[in-house]
């Protein structure tokens, strides 16, 4: 689904409306913390210096919402 995701986020990345909205929805497949890191380094590897406000708020929410799921 990583993949999927990734090729999604390359194809809209023109529109920044449309990447956070794809970014948002690839994020909820994630469950795993060390998948989760790897995309993160990839999105900012790849989008950090368009969309560094969407990223870091999208992976931050999400770290969040993985923290509690790790906890229970």
């Amino acid at each position: 689904m990583i993949e999927f995701t990734q090729k999604i986020l390359r194809a809209v990345s023109f529109d920044k409306d449309l990447f956070q909205k794809e970014l948002k929805k690839g994020l909820k497949w994630i469950t795993d913390a060390e998948e989760f890191r790897k995309f993160q380094e990839w999105c900012i590897i790849e989008f950090g210096a368009k969309y560094p406000v969407i990223i870091k708020s999208a992976f931050s929410k999400k770290a969040l919402a993985l923290q509690r799921i790790n906890k229970t």
